[in-house]
């Protein structure tokens, strides 16, 4: 275990959180454009509130991965 209480990720793991980022970069396109789209004001704000949470879930996946970049095992002939 390391210093931090972090693990590296594994393999399944990663793909996991690719997955969902792929996902929640998908709900923020969908909920801008029917924010952009939308005739309604309170359906507007509501894609306006959904889209700044998919928003907020990418950046804490995002950050996530960052965190546990620098656990991450060297592949041989890379450098960090």
């Amino acid at each position: 275990m390391q210093m931090n209480g972090l693990q590296p990720l594994t393999a399944k793991e990663l793909e996991y959180v690719a997955d969902t980022m792929s996902n929640e970069d998908l709900l923020i396109k969908l909920c801008a454009a029917t924010a952009s789209t939308a005739n309604n004001p309170q359906v507007r704000n509501i894609c306006l509130d959904m889209l700044h949470t998919h928003e907020q879930h990418y950046h804490t996946l995002l950050n996530s991965l960052q965190h546990h970049m620098n656990l991450a095992p060297q592949q041989p002939g890379t450098s960090q």
